[in-house]
């Protein structure tokens, strides 16, 4: 969840430090007014794979949330009809949508009748007339996000199916539990400072209930270390079961393949992935990989940490978002400023 900030002035939320930020939208106001002709391709929602993003995951509005909850919708509205020309500042899931853009754009100039590709879509409880900050924000970063769901303050979980999500970001527990109730791949996006968006697309996944089922944690929890070693090597051939992210993974992989997988352009690959996993390698490794053999499903790289801290790791590989279940995991990686994602 969004952390609330104690002793903030309402209605005057820090307004000064947008002040810069306001003089560039002035600047662009001819852009607010008319938008850039962005080119793009209409994706086809039945083929390509959506991403549903809330505006508190991909713009940086915990100020906004803090005043709505602290004086209510009017003065909310109030406030955000005044700012219609201030861009909202980055949120954590803005660099990866980004990331997601240029690989669309990378697809396209190889294939410019390409339907395997990324398709965002803003999903917010906003109404129409407070989401006019939330579409001259787009327009101003020149993100390519067509669809959207402005709900109203209902709940935008039941629209997911009808946009044939394949992965939902939000800021909100209750609703992401729901969408994943409802078999939709979903994670809460913790707020924290944004690095400036690299082009390739950075994944991180966590192995056991993240990309596999929780079989193995549960045998963990209930009969041991010693018991669940055991019983890994007698099942070494065997795959585990799905976990959440495991569809997601396995579309993020089937686009990656469009592109070349030789060594000299491995690096050049607009999409790389990592799967960072507490299992020791001897031990318990061989599983995950027959596993992800078994899916036709490949990582670019594999960590075997036997228990050691992910945090490290993560700051090399610098990912747009990492995928874990665990917030021990979450908590530390968010002390090297990478973005985090909860399953």
């Amino acid at each position: 969840m969004a952390t609330i900030q104690n002793g903030l002035q309402i209605p005057s939320i820090n307004v000064e430090e947008y002040n810069g930020t306001k003089r560039l939208a002035e600047e662009s106001s001819k852009t607010f007014n008319t938008p850039k002709k962005r080119k793009f391709k209409e994706a086809d929602i039945k083929k390509a794979l959506v991403v549903a993003v809330s505006s508190r995951a991909l713009f940086d509005l915990d100020e906004e949330h803090d005043l709505y909850e602290r004086c209510g919708l009017e003065e909310y509205i109030s406030y955000q009809k005044k700012h219609e020309n201030v861009p909202c500042k980055p949120g954590t899931a803005f660099s990866f949508i980004k990331a997601l853009q240029y690989v669309n754009e990378r697809l396209l100039e190889r294939n410019p009748d390409e339907e395997d590709v990324f398709d965002v879509v803003l999903v917010t409880q906003n109404h129409g007339d407070t989401s006019i900050r939330l579409i001259n924000s787009i327009n101003h970063y020149e993100l390519k996000i067509e669809r959207a769901s402005l709900t109203g303050g209902s709940n935008p979980i039941d629209y997911l199916k009808a946009w044939n999500t394949g992965l939902f970001l939000s800021c909100d527990e209750d609703q992401v539990k729901e969408a994943l109730e409802n078999g939709i791949a979903a994670a809460v996006v913790q707020q924290q400072s944004v690095n400036q968006p690299t082009k390739q697309l950075r994944v991180a996944f966590d192995g056991d209930s993240v990309l596999f089922s929780d079989e193995s944690e549960r045998i963990v929890k209930e009969e041991g270390l010693e018991f669940f070693f055991k019983h890994e090597t007698a099942k070494a051939d065997e795959p585990i079961g799905e976990g959440p992210l495991k569809k997601f993974a396995e579309r993020l992989g089937r686009v990656q393949k469009k592109f070349p997988r030789d060594s000299s352009s491995c690096f050049d690959n607009p999409i790389r992935t990592f799967l960072v996993t507490a299992r020791s390698m001897a031990s318990a490794g061989k599983r995950a990989l027959v596993t992800l053999r078994s899916w036709g499903l490949e990582m670019d790289e594999t960590f075997f940490l036997s228990g050691a801290t992910k945090a490290p790791f993560l700051e090399t590989i610098k990912p747009h978002l990492f995928f874990d279940d665990q917030m021990k995991h979450i908590q530390a990686a968010s002390e090297t400023g990478d973005r985090k994602s909860v399953v």
